[in-house]
């Protein structure tokens, strides 16, 4: 049943606190005019189309889904197919046809940066006297800053890439978010005396900087510490693709196959090579107990 929206208009990558100015903007809307508060997005980042460039996306789709969901209060998300018709639609058309007609928007929020439409032709000022035209309400989020730094989720993707973690985290509002089926892998981690759940990386997404990170592990709605190690083994043979490792500190039990959040939350340290199984042994313990401290358990 199709209803009217007040509708959130981005990729919205990582959900940082760019966007979650612009999602909040839309729900307080949705409340004051009675209408559903909704997010358009798209399946494929246009920049692979546009420029043929891969995009190191800091989320997956359903990532990004539960993340306006649960910190912003958005109902409901459109993901729209981003493809050849999609990217060479007249800017004019995407707003009346399929905006205002399909989506039945009533009132739209974008960011100051939003460009749409064939060429990229549509802007805000366009958007905003469109809207005005068609009867359809109109906000322009302004740019979100942080300690004068500009929040982007280019600049989130090169702070993760570089170890900057902490400073990732802040400009996200929230801890870099990892979600996945826990999977077997060689129990290398139980055979040190640290169980740990493994987590493969999607092939759209950024692998963080290899490495220990301090992080929360949420398994069926509740939160652990959790120590994680991201990276290729080099102390106990290398792994064809780097994945990540969480050891949940006071759990207990099987995890093979449940589904798990990670959020990162800052990065102890780079990957390192060991000459023994004891010296590794000795600086995991020291980085668990980094992590336990931190949130005193």
């Amino acid at each position: 049943m199709q209803h009217d929206r007040v509708l959130a208009l981005g990729f919205f990558d990582g959900i940082h606190l760019g966007h979650a100015a612009l999602l909040n903007k839309t729900r307080e809307r949705a409340q004051a005019l009675g209408l559903t508060p909704a997010a358009m997005s798209f399946d494929t980042h246009p920049d692979t189309l546009v420029f043929g460039t891969r995009v190191p996306l800091l989320n997956t789709m359903a990532e990004r889904e539960l993340l306006m969901r649960r910190l912003c209060g958005i109902e409901e998300v459109i993901f729209a197919h981003f493809d050849e018709a999609m990217m060479h639609m007249p800017w004019e058309v995407f707003v009346e046809d399929y905006l205002v007609r399909q989506l039945h928007a009533r009132h739209v929020v974008c960011g100051h940066d939003f460009h749409f439409g064939d060429r990229g032709q549509g802007n805000p000022e366009r958007l905003r006297e469109k809207c005005r035209a068609l009867g359809v309400g109109c906000d322009v989020i302004p740019e979100i800053r942080l300690d004068g730094q500009c929040v982007s989720s280019t600049a989130i993707r090169a702070l993760l890439r570089s170890g900057d973690c902490k400073i990732a985290a802040r400009l996200l509002g929230h801890g870099q978010l990892v979600t996945g089926t826990v999977q077997k892998g060689a129990g290398r981690g139980a055979g040190l005396g640290f169980p740990t759940a493994n987590l493969p990386f999607s092939p759209d997404v950024l692998v963080p900087a290899f490495g220990v990170y301090r992080a929360e592990a949420e398994l069926d709605g509740r939160r652990y510490p959790a120590c994680v190690n991201i990276g290729v083994h080099p102390t106990l043979g290398a792994l064809p693709a780097p994945v990540l490792e969480a050891n949940l500190i006071g759990f207990s039990g099987n995890l093979y196959g449940k589904e798990l959040a990670v959020w990162l939350e800052d990065h102890l340290r780079g990957e390192l090579r060991f000459e023994s199984l004891e010296a590794l042994r000795a600086r995991v313990l020291y980085d668990r107990q980094l992590v336990a401290d931190f949130y005193q358990t």
